[in-house]
């Protein structure tokens, strides 16, 4: 897969500083969206906002939207996610398992169930079922469960968009010594 639209100079210079120091160049998300400032901007603001949502431990909502982007075949966010998953401190070992989560024995019961949710939720049409929405409503509560709701939705915007427009791993995860994702024969996103 090719970028299928060109990436943009970010003319915003505050933007473009501060996503230097943060990432070390501009994310190619970014550029890509940039063709249209006013959707990359709002994106990124959307985005910040829903980062700054605390009903759902950290872990867990990192945990979904690598599940997503698996699922999606989202290299970037898989690429991203375990960046991310670093910087934060969350388990890094259960990070690499994500692509693999059934297999995986690293996950506890909550952890699988919110991994199913978000595959339940990505799927086409959507595959939630009563019983899984009821273990996570019993364990979560109405407000977390509702935020990882909007979270998983989120995620599914951007691994969408990314796939969509091309955009594929751009090597953050190399800073973390996890293998770069990649995608398989079967279109699903992995750990290689």
């Amino acid at each position: 897969m090719s970028v299928r639209v060109q990436q943009a100079e970010v003319t915003d210079t505050e933007l473009r500083k501060m996503m230097i120091e943060q990432f070390g160049v501009v994310p190619d998300n970014v550029a890509v969206l940039w063709n249209s400032p006013a959707v990359a901007l709002s994106n990124l603001e959307f985005g910040g906002k829903v980062g700054g949502w605390d009903a759902v431990d950290e872990s867990l909502k990192s945990f979904a939207h690598m599940a997503v982007a698996a699922q999606v075949g989202c290299s970037w966010c898989l690429d991203y996610g375990f960046f991310h998953a670093q910087n934060q401190n969350l388990d890094m070992a259960k990070a690499v398992e994500v692509p693999r989560w059934r297999e995986s024995d690293v996950f506890a019961p909550l952890e699988r169930d919110v991994l199913e949710y978000a595959e339940a939720m990505t799927s086409t049409p959507p595959t939630v079922t009563d019983e899984l929405s009821a273990r996570l409503l019993d364990r979560l509560g109405p407000a977390a469960l509702v935020e990882l709701t909007a979270f998983v939705s989120f995620a599914n915007m951007a691994t969408r968009a990314n796939t969509a427009l091309g955009i594929e791993s751009q090597g953050f995860s190399a800073a973390c010594a996890v293998p770069a994702p990649g995608v398989g024969n079967s279109g699903v996103a992995s750990a290689v």
